[in-house]
């Protein structure tokens, strides 16, 4: 599933995100989407997100 559409993240979704801090280097963080921050339909560097454990990220990967 595509980590730029909106509608493809739902809240409970085990997601891997980079912060902001790890833009540079790549390092992805996994979790679970408290909220999502991102209100338009889709955007091009992923779609920004709160996880359970209160960091914020845009979503690079979608586990199933």
């Amino acid at each position: 599933m595509d980590p730029k559409k909106r509608k493809n993240i739902s809240i409970g979704a085990k997601v891997s995100v980079v912060e902001k801090q790890n833009q540079r280097n790549g390092i992805l963080t996994e979790g679970i989407v408290k909220n999502i921050l991102t209100n338009s339909s889709n955007h091009p560097h992923g779609i920004k997100v709160r996880l359970e454990n209160g960091k914020v990220g845009r979503v690079k990967e979608i586990k199933e």
